[in-house]
Protein backbone atom coordinates (compact mmCIF):
# COMPACT_ATOMS: atom_id res chain seq x y z
CA UNK A 1 0.00 0.00 0.00
CA UNK A 2 1.40 3.39 -0.95
CA UNK A 3 0.49 6.45 1.11
CA UNK A 4 -0.03 9.53 -1.02
CA UNK A 5 -1.76 12.86 -0.54
CA UNK A 6 -3.19 14.97 -3.32
CA UNK A 7 -4.41 17.81 -1.13
CA UNK A 8 -7.96 16.49 -0.69
CA UNK A 9 -7.85 15.63 3.01
CA UNK A 10 -10.92 16.96 4.86
CA UNK A 11 -8.78 18.49 7.60
CA UNK A 12 -5.59 19.71 5.89
CA UNK A 13 -6.29 19.48 2.15
CA UNK A 14 -5.80 22.71 0.24
CA UNK A 15 -7.82 21.30 -2.68
CA UNK A 16 -10.86 20.33 -0.62
CA UNK A 17 -13.43 23.15 -0.93
CA UNK A 18 -15.55 21.65 1.89
CA UNK A 19 -12.60 20.92 4.18
CA UNK A 20 -11.16 22.71 7.19
CA UNK A 21 -7.87 23.57 5.38
CA UNK A 22 -5.87 23.67 8.59
CA UNK A 23 -2.15 24.34 8.56
CA UNK A 24 0.08 22.56 11.03
CA UNK A 25 3.30 23.59 12.73
CA UNK A 26 5.45 20.47 13.00
CA UNK A 27 8.58 20.08 15.09
CA UNK A 28 10.28 17.00 13.66
CA UNK A 29 13.00 16.95 16.31
CA UNK A 30 10.52 16.93 19.19
CA UNK A 31 8.01 14.89 17.17
CA UNK A 32 5.19 17.32 17.97
CA UNK A 33 2.52 19.16 16.04
CA UNK A 34 0.16 22.05 16.71
CA UNK A 35 -2.57 23.99 14.97
CA UNK A 36 -5.56 26.17 15.78
CA UNK A 37 -9.21 25.89 14.76
CA UNK A 38 -12.25 28.09 15.36
CA UNK A 39 -15.49 26.26 14.64
CA UNK A 40 -18.30 28.11 12.92
CA UNK A 41 -21.91 27.20 13.77
CA UNK A 42 -21.77 24.79 10.80
CA UNK A 43 -19.71 22.46 13.00
CA UNK A 44 -21.90 22.49 16.12
CA UNK A 45 -23.85 19.64 17.63
CA UNK A 46 -25.79 21.18 20.48
CA UNK A 47 -26.21 24.95 20.15
CA UNK A 48 -22.91 26.69 20.80
CA UNK A 49 -20.91 23.46 21.19
CA UNK A 50 -18.57 21.92 18.61
CA UNK A 51 -19.83 18.50 17.46
CA UNK A 52 -17.90 15.64 19.09
CA UNK A 53 -17.17 14.17 15.67
CA UNK A 54 -15.30 17.33 14.69
CA UNK A 55 -13.28 17.24 17.92
CA UNK A 56 -12.51 13.56 17.26
CA UNK A 57 -11.45 14.43 13.72
CA UNK A 58 -9.08 17.14 14.96
CA UNK A 59 -7.46 14.74 17.44
CA UNK A 60 -7.18 11.95 14.87
CA UNK A 61 -5.62 14.31 12.33
CA UNK A 62 -3.13 15.71 14.86
CA UNK A 63 -1.77 12.22 15.44
CA UNK A 64 -2.06 10.76 11.93
CA UNK A 65 -0.69 13.89 10.23
CA UNK A 66 2.31 13.86 12.53
CA UNK A 67 3.02 10.19 11.81
CA UNK A 68 2.75 10.91 8.07
CA UNK A 69 4.91 14.05 8.16
CA UNK A 70 7.63 12.23 10.09
CA UNK A 71 7.82 9.74 7.21
CA UNK A 72 6.35 6.68 8.87
CA UNK A 73 4.30 4.52 6.48
CA UNK A 74 1.58 3.47 8.94
CA UNK A 75 -2.16 3.05 9.37
CA UNK A 76 -4.36 3.65 12.40
CA UNK A 77 -4.86 0.48 14.44
CA UNK A 78 -6.76 2.09 17.32
CA UNK A 79 -8.09 5.49 18.33
CA UNK A 80 -9.47 6.49 21.74
CA UNK A 81 -11.07 9.86 22.46
CA UNK A 82 -12.00 11.22 25.89
CA UNK A 83 -14.19 14.31 26.12
CA UNK A 84 -13.46 16.42 29.21
CA UNK A 85 -15.53 19.60 28.67
CA UNK A 86 -17.71 21.00 25.88
CA UNK A 87 -15.78 22.85 23.17
CA UNK A 88 -17.34 26.22 22.34
CA UNK A 89 -17.92 27.34 18.76
CA UNK A 90 -16.46 30.66 17.54
CA UNK A 91 -13.49 30.44 19.94
CA UNK A 92 -9.91 29.48 19.09
CA UNK A 93 -9.21 25.84 19.89
CA UNK A 94 -5.59 24.76 20.10
CA UNK A 95 -4.79 21.26 18.89
CA UNK A 96 -1.56 19.52 19.93
CA UNK A 97 -0.14 16.14 18.90
CA UNK A 98 2.92 14.18 20.02
CA UNK A 99 4.57 10.87 19.23
CA UNK A 100 5.01 8.97 22.50
CA UNK A 101 6.57 5.70 21.32
CA UNK A 102 8.09 4.18 18.22
CA UNK A 103 9.07 0.54 18.05
CA UNK A 104 9.59 -2.03 15.32
CA UNK A 105 5.92 -2.48 14.43
CA UNK A 106 3.95 0.25 16.20
CA UNK A 107 3.83 3.99 16.72
CA UNK A 108 1.89 5.48 19.61
CA UNK A 109 0.72 9.07 19.76
CA UNK A 110 -1.37 11.36 21.92
CA UNK A 111 -3.18 14.62 21.27
CA UNK A 112 -5.38 17.14 23.01
CA UNK A 113 -7.65 20.08 22.23
CA UNK A 114 -7.48 23.08 24.57
CA UNK A 115 -9.07 26.49 24.94
CA UNK A 116 -6.99 29.65 24.74
CA UNK A 117 -6.57 29.62 28.55
CA UNK A 118 -5.13 26.09 28.47
CA UNK A 119 -8.25 24.26 29.65
CA UNK A 120 -8.14 20.79 28.10
CA UNK A 121 -11.41 19.94 26.37
CA UNK A 122 -10.61 16.53 24.89
CA UNK A 123 -7.73 14.07 24.67
CA UNK A 124 -6.91 11.28 22.27
CA UNK A 125 -4.50 8.40 21.99
CA UNK A 126 -3.78 6.32 18.95
CA UNK A 127 -1.73 3.32 17.91
CA UNK A 128 -0.47 3.07 14.34
CA UNK A 129 0.68 -0.11 12.64
CA UNK A 130 3.71 0.33 10.44
CA UNK A 131 3.23 -0.92 6.91
CA UNK A 132 6.08 -3.40 6.37
CA UNK A 133 5.44 -3.58 2.62
CA UNK A 134 6.26 0.12 2.14
CA UNK A 135 10.02 0.71 2.21
CA UNK A 136 11.40 3.97 3.59
CA UNK A 137 12.28 6.62 1.03
CA UNK A 138 15.83 6.50 -0.40
CA UNK A 139 16.86 9.46 1.78
CA UNK A 140 15.87 7.56 4.93
CA UNK A 141 16.66 4.26 6.53
CA UNK A 142 14.91 2.15 9.12
CA UNK A 143 16.75 2.05 12.45
CA UNK A 144 16.83 -0.98 14.75
CA UNK A 145 14.33 0.69 17.07
CA UNK A 146 11.88 1.05 14.18
CA UNK A 147 12.32 4.79 13.70
CA UNK A 148 13.13 6.34 10.36
CA UNK A 149 16.29 8.40 10.22
CA UNK A 150 17.58 10.77 7.56
CA UNK A 151 20.69 9.41 5.89
CA UNK A 152 23.75 11.08 7.32
CA UNK A 153 22.06 11.99 10.63
CA UNK A 154 22.05 10.22 13.95
CA UNK A 155 19.15 8.21 15.31
CA UNK A 156 16.24 10.26 16.74
CA UNK A 157 15.77 10.44 20.50
CA UNK A 158 12.82 8.40 21.69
Amino acid sequence: MKFESYGNCFVCGENNPSGLRLRFEIDKERQTLKTMFSASPTFQGWDGIVHGGIISTLLDEAMAKLVYELGYPAVTASLEIKFKKPAPILEPLHVYGEITEVNRRLIRAKAHVAKEDGTILATGTSTFLKNPSTPPSPSRRLCRNGALEERGSRAPKL
